[in-house]
């Protein structure tokens, strides 16, 4: 499990991971994920002029691997509720120096995403596990990887936003991260920054209520319903209020609903509230088209006797 944290005092890898590193893989002292966060800061300290004098300092080379065909959630924002954890698929392709062994037990590679910037982040999500690389030439291999997010304790309302994302791998060639001779020079680092972006939502929930149910034609039908929509702050679910919900109907004998007005959710809570008049025995449903934090969410239609 992570917790929530703040990384200002930090810069780079070294801030992203204060984020990142799983509280039972820190009890159980996690020297493969400390070590990786260690050799991809000093990587990134270095900068692209010293690559060529990295191991003669004694810091990490660069593998010379590049990122391409990155892919979050198969291009969809992710949604996350309040308590489910919600595991995220990602993928992207690795082109390598001939000779490189992605798949072997010290090859490990990674994608974390993150709010802010790389050296000052707001938050960061991470996978719990790392990455599987599958080589599909000498010198190319698709990966894939996941992000974990547990939203009781990752999780602010901020958070639904945009995020960049951060791809990296790390060879460690027999180097023991858990060895006080542990020597970085013989470590291998690629990184890649900005390599896609992705958005976090709300999730978001709609119910329908029309009533009375049978009705005598002409006679007034009284549609409620409720809008919520996960709040990360609280742990709750809470109403969205003042946002524009269509009510729709599809008469017994069609496939088709069709929009018969725009209903705006309470300012004060997340109730709706509307009424009609019974024409046809038909179903009515609430639809609403989501926001840039929030998620497009429809009811079911709610079936109403006129006789």
């Amino acid at each position: 499990m992570r917790k929530r944290a703040t990384a200002a005092a930090l810069t780079g890898a070294l801030a992203l991971s204060a984020f990142l590193v799983p509280a039972a893989a820190q009890a159980e002292g996690d020297s493969t994920r400390s070590a990786v966060e260690q050799v991809r800061e000093a990587r990134h300290a270095q900068g692209s002029k010293a690559s060529l004098r990295a191991a003669a300092d004694g810091l990490p080379y660069d593998l010379g691997i590049t990122f391409s065909g990155v892919k979050i959630n198969n291009g969809k924002p992710i949604v996350a509720g309040i308590s489910n954890k919600v595991s995220v698929p990602v993928t992207y392709t690795m082109t390598h120096a001939a000779g490189l062994d992605v798949t072997k037990d010290d090859f490990v590679s990674a994608l974390d995403i993150y709010r802010g910037t790389y050296d000052n982040p707001e938050n960061v999500l991470t996978g719990d596990d790392w990455g599987v690389c599958t080589a599909k030439s000498a010198t190319v291999a698709a990966c894939t990887a996941r992000i974990d997010i547990l939203p009781a304790v990752e999780l602010w309302n901020a958070d639904a936003t945009g995020w960049k994302a951060v791809v990296y791998a790390v060879d460690f060639n027999g180097q023991d991260p858990a060895d006080p001779d542990f020597d970085q020079s013989q470590v291998g680092v690629s990184e890649k920054d900005q390599v896609a972006t992705t958005k976090l939502q709300r999730f978001s929930k709609l119910t329908v209520n029309a009533s009375p149910e049978p009705v005598r034609k002409g006679r007034t039908i009284t549609v409620t319903g409720d809008l919520t929509r996960a709040n990360w702050d609280t742990g709750a679910y809470a109403g969205y209020s003042s946002q524009p919900v269509q009510l729709q109907f599809r008469k017994k004998t069609s496939s088709t609903y069709t929009t018969v007005k725009t209903v705006k959710s309470s300012a004060t809570s997340r109730k709706l509230s509307t009424t009609v008049t019974a024409s046809v025995d038909g179903y009515w449903r609430w639809n609403f088209a989501g926001t840039s934090t929030t998620p497009a969410v429809k009811t079911a239609g709610d079936f109403v006797d006129v006789r």
